[in-house]
């Protein structure tokens, strides 16, 4: 079994078949891609921020998301960082309302706390997403409340469109900044069969990501007010973010953008379509049972160990690479694992893909409570 990360990328960058996620470039052909779309479009770099490439490239996410301005971010961390930061001074309060699994507490090593000072007061339940009920619950006045849509470590659950906007109207009566750690924004809009603008009308601020759906090498966008940007702008080059040339970043997702949104859609209908057969099969079962996004968890009756050594297995033997981290569920003898549908499982129908995941519990007992054939 592979256990460490150079020895899983090994294993499957030899795979023929890539069953989660987006088909990646290797480095020499995403650059040379890069190139030919700069000498088609005319591209000159940035400088420190300023020039045609970065400016328009601002002005477009503003307008898809209806706010007045936009600043390219070099990562999702530092923008909502910045958002959090201004969103405090404007209420001259150091409390935030953030979701028990949200990116800021569970991948960013407290940052919140350490470089800002800010005190993060819990709002809803970890196994589904923030709703306006779970903010009634917190009497205290909060600088901002951050939603997630969709919720990541739920499966990628969003909250009903009715949901969502008693949301916004509930913040409002109480005067309420909601920004939205829109990483994976993109992604939800066509479970609400909305525009990015109307999803994002009613945030204050609002965090996009560049390279999860859109699939750019790295960056994020932060939108709001157009006074209130600027200061954002002043808070990237305080905290080291205002890079010489941030055109790499920008390029790559920029000559993929349009194309990523209209694949999107395609994707969770194959989510949908995936995970239906997925909870046929003995053993398995999804989170939630109808993805809302192209993202799902994917519950195996069998420990992750055991589960992992199959995955290796037909990455060795057969150049196949079904599953990327897989670890124990909060139920004994259960694994999970997160499942992104890109473009790779477009072409791969169920009935090439269901057997390969029936075959992550041939060799392993079911667990207690799972189906049984």
């Amino acid at each position: 079994m592979a256990t460490t990360p150079a020895e899983r990328l090994l294993l499957r960058k030899g795979c023929t078949i890539i069953v989660p996620g987006f088909r990646s470039l290797s480095p020499a052909a995403e650059f040379r891609e890069m190139a030919a779309w700069c000498e088609e479009h005319g591209i000159d770099h940035d400088v420190y921020g300023e020039g045609p490439l970065i400016e328009d490239f601002e002005i477009r996410i503003a307008g898809l998301l209806g706010k007045e301005a936009a600043a390219f971010m070099p990562s999702g961390v530092m923008a909502q960082l910045i958002a959090l930061r201004l969103h405090s001074q404007d209420s001259r309060s150091n409390r935030v309302g953030l979701h028990p699994t949200s990116h800021l507490l569970g991948h960013e090593e407290q940052s919140y706390s350490a470089l800002l000072g800010l005190t993060y007061v819990p709002v809803g339940e970890y196994r589904r997403p923030l709703v306006a009920t779970d903010l009634a619950k917190v009497p205290e006045a909060l600088a901002a409340l951050i939603v997630e849509l969709p919720i990541r470590e739920a499966g990628g659950q969003l909250p009903s469109w009715d949901e969502l906007e008693e949301l916004k109207r509930q913040a409002a009566e109480r005067g309420l900044a909601l920004h939205m750690d829109g990483a994976r924004l993109w992604e939800s809009l066509s479970y609400y069969g909305k525009e990015a603008r109307e999803v994002a009308q009613g945030f204050e601020s609002v965090y996009v990501s560049m390279y999860k759906g859109i699939g750019g090498i790295a960056g994020a966008l932060l939108a709001g007010a157009r006074g209130w940007i600027e200061e954002a702008r002043i808070w990237r080059r305080r905290m080291g973010g205002t890079l010489v040339h941030q055109s790499p970043m920008i390029i790559s997702a920029a000559r993929r953008f349009d194309e990523r949104l209209v694949l999107l859609p395609q994707c969770r209908r194959r989510a949908v379509e995936l995970a239906e057969g997925l909870n046929a099969l003995p053993g398995l079962s999804t989170v939630p049972e109808v993805p809302h996004t192209n993202m799902f968890h994917l519950y195996c009756a069998a420990p992750a160990e055991e589960v992992l050594e199959v995955r290796d297995q037909l990455a060795r033997e057969e150049k196949i690479w079904l599953v990327g981290g897989v670890s124990d569920a909060e139920v004994p003898g259960w694994s999970k694992t997160e499942l992104t549908v890109g473009d790779s499982l477009l072409s791969l129908p169920n009935e090439e893909v269901l057997p390969l995941f029936r075959r992550l519990l041939q060799g392993p007992l079911l667990a207690p409570g799972a189906k049984a054939a």
